[in-house]
Protein backbone atom coordinates (compact mmCIF):
# COMPACT_ATOMS: atom_id res chain seq x y z
CA UNK A 1 0.00 0.00 0.00
CA UNK A 2 1.68 3.25 -1.09
CA UNK A 3 1.73 5.37 2.16
CA UNK A 4 1.75 9.08 0.51
CA UNK A 5 -0.82 10.74 2.69
CA UNK A 6 -1.48 13.81 0.50
CA UNK A 7 -5.18 13.89 1.52
CA UNK A 8 -7.49 15.10 4.44
CA UNK A 9 -10.71 13.69 5.37
CA UNK A 10 -12.53 15.32 8.38
CA UNK A 11 -14.88 13.21 9.77
CA UNK A 12 -17.65 14.68 12.61
CA UNK A 13 -18.40 11.87 15.29
CA UNK A 14 -20.80 11.04 17.83
CA UNK A 15 -18.69 10.51 21.67
CA UNK A 16 -20.04 6.98 21.10
CA UNK A 17 -18.72 6.35 17.75
CA UNK A 18 -15.29 8.40 19.11
CA UNK A 19 -15.07 5.81 21.47
CA UNK A 20 -15.58 2.59 19.58
CA UNK A 21 -12.72 3.71 17.50
CA UNK A 22 -10.96 4.32 20.72
CA UNK A 23 -11.80 0.79 21.68
CA UNK A 24 -10.83 -0.71 18.51
CA UNK A 25 -7.39 1.52 18.86
CA UNK A 26 -5.94 0.32 22.40
CA UNK A 27 -7.12 -3.13 21.93
CA UNK A 28 -5.42 -3.64 18.69
CA UNK A 29 -2.85 -1.75 20.55
CA UNK A 30 -2.23 0.90 16.75
CA UNK A 31 -0.51 3.66 17.57
CA UNK A 32 -3.22 6.86 16.23
CA UNK A 33 -6.56 7.16 15.82
CA UNK A 34 -6.02 7.85 12.38
CA UNK A 35 -4.30 4.00 12.22
CA UNK A 36 -7.36 2.65 13.51
CA UNK A 37 -9.72 4.73 11.03
CA UNK A 38 -7.39 3.66 8.42
CA UNK A 39 -7.59 -0.17 9.20
CA UNK A 40 -11.17 -0.05 10.05
CA UNK A 41 -11.71 1.39 6.30
CA UNK A 42 -9.33 -1.14 5.31
CA UNK A 43 -12.12 -4.05 7.08
CA UNK A 44 -15.06 -2.33 5.76
CA UNK A 45 -14.00 -2.08 2.20
CA UNK A 46 -12.93 -5.76 2.04
CA UNK A 47 -16.32 -6.64 3.76
CA UNK A 48 -17.74 -5.03 0.98
CA UNK A 49 -16.10 -6.80 -1.61
CA UNK A 50 -13.71 -3.88 -2.51
CA UNK A 51 -9.57 -5.24 -2.23
CA UNK A 52 -8.10 -2.15 -1.67
CA UNK A 53 -4.88 -2.83 -1.83
CA UNK A 54 -4.88 -4.63 -5.07
CA UNK A 55 -4.45 -1.13 -7.41
CA UNK A 56 -7.86 0.29 -7.04
CA UNK A 57 -7.57 3.95 -7.33
CA UNK A 58 -9.86 5.84 -4.89
CA UNK A 59 -11.48 7.69 -8.02
CA UNK A 60 -12.82 4.67 -8.32
CA UNK A 61 -14.99 4.90 -5.69
CA UNK A 62 -16.27 8.65 -6.58
CA UNK A 63 -19.96 9.14 -6.79
CA UNK A 64 -20.01 10.96 -10.17
CA UNK A 65 -17.99 9.53 -13.32
CA UNK A 66 -14.55 11.17 -13.62
CA UNK A 67 -12.92 11.87 -16.72
CA UNK A 68 -9.13 12.06 -17.44
CA UNK A 69 -8.52 15.60 -15.76
CA UNK A 70 -10.97 14.38 -12.37
CA UNK A 71 -13.89 16.54 -13.57
CA UNK A 72 -16.94 14.84 -14.21
CA UNK A 73 -17.93 13.90 -18.00
CA UNK A 74 -20.28 15.77 -19.77
CA UNK A 75 -20.36 18.82 -17.19
CA UNK A 76 -18.47 22.11 -18.41
CA UNK A 77 -16.49 24.44 -16.14
CA UNK A 78 -18.94 26.08 -13.46
CA UNK A 79 -21.88 23.89 -14.93
CA UNK A 80 -22.09 22.14 -11.77
CA UNK A 81 -22.84 25.77 -9.73
CA UNK A 82 -26.13 26.17 -11.49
Amino acid sequence: MNDLRAERLQVMLSPEELAAIDDFRFKHRMPTRAAAVRELLKFGLAAAGVDAAAGVKSSSFGVFGRGPDGHTQGDSEGEAEK
